[in-house]
């Protein structure tokens, strides 16, 4: 019998890419969306994915990827536009008759949260449950294991985990992790229709604990150090990320240090969707440091992270509340953070 076709959206991304060499594992003709050719969407094409360039903006490049698709995986970026992308692709889908969709929300999602991203994700959610004959699963994950993996640098020459996670709490999720559960989704999608799973990790961990799991990665003490927003941010900047990005983390950021990502964690849904148990932190930590070279350092590679540090110190702080009004941001008169929120907790957290 003929395994059916599969559409996964973000293809060049982080959990798109493992999602994509999951399902052609297990044997799916896979049709991988990119937003332009490069190496990446190249070693896709090598590894038996049929690649199409195109865009979640463009309802006919959603027609062309969804030609003789059955199933799909919708992955929209972390950039302003979110709702537009999620109601072009469950109109679409619903035109091509796709059995199912496995759609990428997020775990503060809601109506009220400060962050137009969370808002959106809300909405978009909403979007494909009220799209007639389409048939939707939900993957929600909360703050991934990869966003600590961008301060590598530091940490392997430094042995200091600089970020404004306060005391809050994780079970921070691989991106093979997420993909396992999306994968089992697409795969057996009749158990888990109109349900939504949050993968995490399997056991929840302080930032100390995080910055001590990496320190036995790269093979050195590595100490967590609560940095002030601003510094941050001004880091976050020097590295080329985006204005966007910078707005709404600073609300994530808030809501990790008001243990958000602590709530209802850990969860069974890599196991009980994905079929295994969640890898442990300190695994993913390894193949990372593994991949990026920071446990070899050298002369060269202590220049370049202090040149690093300090084209960070000297980068101008950017304000969050100036990006939002520059790229016009619509603002609530009583936002409420997902940790804070009654409604929220009441739909994100099981009872007893």
């Amino acid at each position: 019998m003929q395994k059916p076709t599969i559409l996964v959206t973000g293809a060049n991304g982080k959990t798109g890419g493992a999602t994509i060499s999951q399902l052609l594992a297990k044997g799916y003709p896979v049709r991988a969306l990119v937003q332009r050719a490069d190496h990446r969407s190249e070693l896709l094409a090598k590894r038996g994915a049929k690649v199409v360039v195109g865009s979640l903006e463009d309802i006919t490049d959603l027609h062309t990827a969804m030609s003789g698709v059955q199933r799909a995986y919708f992955c929209p970026p972390l950039e302003p536009g979110t709702l537009r992308r999620a109601s072009l692709f469950a109109a679409t889908a619903q035109e091509a008759r796709l059995e199912v969709v496995v759609a990428l929300s997020q775990w503060v999602a809601s109506a009220d949260h400060p962050a137009v991203h969370s808002r959106e994700k809300w909405l978009s959610n909403r979007v494909f449950e009220w799209t007639p004959n389409l048939d939707v699963v939900t993957v929600n994950p909360g703050f991934f294991a990869d966003n600590y993996m961008a301060a590598l640098e530091p940490m392997a020459h430094f042995g200091l985990m600089g970020l404004p996670l306060g005391k809050g709490l994780n079970a921070p999720p691989s991106n093979e992790d997420i993909a396992r559960v999306i994968v089992g989704a697409l795969t057996n999608p009749a158990p888990h229709i109109g349900k939504s799973y949050r993968p995490t990790g399997p056991r929840l961990l302080s930032p100390e604990d995080i910055a001590a799991a990496i320190g036995k990665a790269l093979g050195r003490k590595v100490k967590y150090q609560d940095v002030p927003m601003k510094l941050f941010f001004k880091v976050a900047k020097s590295l080329g990320i985006s204005e966007f990005l910078i707005e709404e983390l600073s609300y994530f950021l808030l809501d990790y240090q008001r243990n958000a990502f602590g709530i209802g964690a850990p969860t069974d849904a890599v196991l009980e969707v994905g079929g295994v148990a969640p890898e442990p932190f300190e695994a993913t930590a390894r193949r990372y440091v593994e991949a990026s070279g920071f446990g070899r350092r050298t002369f060269r590679s202590n220049l370049t992270a202090v040149h690093n540090l300090v084209a960070g110190l000297l980068t101008s702080a950017p304000a969050p509340s100036a990006i939002a009004r520059r790229l016009h941001l619509p603002a609530l008169n009583h936002p409420v953070f997902a940790a804070e929120s009654p409604s929220w907790r009441a739909s994100h957290v099981p009872e007893g």
